[in-house]
């Protein structure tokens, strides 16, 4: 899972804003076989300070909305706004067709990604229209917001009943700010709505057939896709995808090894580093310092710049900073590191303007626009356990072996608070659509075993592993030129690999 925000696996977002779209809307798109109805393309940018839009419209991109039924089963209803982009493929003579992108979360926009997949897919992007469709309830795609008071809602238990039962309080106030806000919609906040979605998107473009590229959660997303409209798509790629079994409130359970050896594994890197950083001559020291950070968060909260960052907050940082073995990535983890720990010694600790943005992000309503909507499909999904008891023994028992990271991911969401349960069973992937899975051994978030058990769910597929690596996302981000090259094979031609391909650092 990329479960949570900006993907929480690893790739950690700021505080960002959202911008309004303003471009063309089609008439409701029917889910019941009806006539596809137009779409209006017109520039994406939507004034002077959509970046977003800008980019696009230079690129050639075309940005439009699309009405569809809130409610699918009732296709005369109410409808909510889609917002896509297209990137047109520029070599027409060798088009192969439509593909639908996803970056994954849930909650994360997709408008954009076009962008970024046609620099990943080097000459056969070209082949391809691109579309950036923000999910419902997502980004542009009439988003929802809950008006949070935090941004995230992943934290840990706490070292104490008090303050596991401070946790329940907090994740039942979410729940019911958002039920307030929006308990008309939040029963059609589900992966399966968005999988219905996307075939309407299909329609109306007018393909039989479409590709799609998703990452981590919208690996599952593709999947659901794959299971509720067999025959549908063409070349589908599912990067960090995970277990679709376990996909759900409960879906962090069970990755405290991947955690702890990817803490390990930078532990390694910041001692080699000792000079620059001061965090430890050795891995345990390294390690030992980051006790001391936890220690004196569990005393008090610590002070960072204008944040207060308190001991159910400093497991997060530490379990997704980790979650990338790029030099680059270890570095800037590493400051944060440094910066925790003058705090914990009480001196004064600026956060910079980089960690100033993820604090606002994690610990103010900042983030509140991206969390929402991913704490509303995952709720949607899958019902969750409603006794808080039921969260409390989970925290004990895995504290004994995992002290920092058990209390984290066997933590309460929100979803034990949720004002409606599934309006859906959880969709069974079982199906022989052919597709590529990309995994990396160390993936902390989405774990490679996740990744076997989607081999294992979708027959027809490859899998293609990296070896030695912790990453989360990695055709096209991580920059490794093997895996690279494996899926813009498979774009091109059509053909999966033979048999299940192996890439290394």
């Amino acid at each position: 899972m990329k479960p949570t925000l900006a993907r929480t696996s690893g790739r950690l977002v700021p505080a960002f804003a959202l911008i309004a779209l303003s471009a063309a809307v089609a008439p409701p798109a029917r889910s019941d076989g009806g006539p596809p109805p137009p779409l209006g393309w017109k520039p994406c940018a939507q004034g002077p300070d959509d970046a977003l839009g800008r980019e696009l419209d230079q690129a050639g991109a075309r940005c439009a909305e699309l009405a569809v039924p809130l409610d699918h089963s009732r296709p005369g209803g109410r409808t909510i706004k889609l917002a896509l982009s297209r990137l047109p493929a520029t070599d027409r003579a060798h088009r192969i067709g439509t593909m639908v992108l996803n970056n994954g979360g849930p909650g994360e926009g997709t408008l954009g990604m076009p962008l970024r997949a046609r620099a990943a897919m080097k000459d056969v992007g070209a082949r391809y229209d691109l579309i950036g469709l923000d999910p419902r309830f997502v980004g542009r795609s009439t988003p929802l917001d809950c008006g949070w008071p935090i941004g995230l809602w992943l934290r840990s238990a706490g070292a104490t009943r008090a303050r596991f039962d401070h946790q329940v309080a907090v994740q039942r106030d979410l729940a019911e700010r958002c039920a307030r806000r929006h308990a008309d919609v939040l029963p059609y906040a589900n992966t399966r709505d968005t999988a219905r979605d996307i075939d309407l998107v299909r329609r109306v473009l007018g393909e039989d057939r479409i590709s799609f590229l998703g990452y981590s959660y919208g690996g599952y997303l593709g999947a659901v896709y794959t299971q509720m409209f067999p025959g549908r798509t063409d070349r589908v790629v599912l990067d960090s995808a995970g277990d679709p079994d376990r996909w759900g409130p409960r879906a962090t359970q069970g990755t405290e090894d991947e955690a702890e050896r990817a803490l390990r594994g930078w532990a390694a890197w910041a001692a080699e580093r000792h000079g620059t950083y001061g965090l430890g001559a050795t891995p345990a020291r390294v390690l030992a310092t980051v006790n001391t950070i936890v220690a004196a968060a569990e005393d008090r909260p610590l002070r960072v710049g204008a944040h207060e960052v308190d001991e159910q907050a400093v497991p997060y940082f530490l379990s997704t900073g980790p979650g990338d073995d790029r030099p680059a990535a270890r570095a800037g983890f590493t400051s944060i590191v440094r910066t925790l720990n003058e705090a914990a010694h009480g001196r004064p600790a600026d956060p910079g303007a980089e960690l100033d943005g993820l604090l606002m992000f994690v610990l103010t309503g900042a983030g509140s626009p991206l969390a929402s909507p991913a704490a509303a499909i995952t709720c949607g999904d899958r019902a969750a356990p409603r006794d808080p008891d039921t969260y409390w023994n989970d925290v004990q028992r895995s504290r004994a072996r995992h002290p920092l990271f058990g209390p984290l991911k066997n933590n309460i969401w929100p979803c034990a608070f949720w004002p409606n349960e599934p309006r859906e069973r959880p969709t069974s992937i079982g199906n022989p659509t052919p597709a590529l899975i990309v995994s990396a051994t160390g993936d902390t978030a989405t774990t490679y075993e996740g990744g076997k058990a989607m081999h294992r769910a979708l027959t027809g597929s490859r899998l293609l592993t990296l070896r030695g690596t912790t990453a989360h996302g990695i055709y096209g981000e991580y920059g490794n030129s093997c895996v690279d090259a494996e899926v813009n094979a498979y774009l091109a031609t059509g053909a999966l690999p033979a048999a299940d391909p192996v890439c290394h650092p």
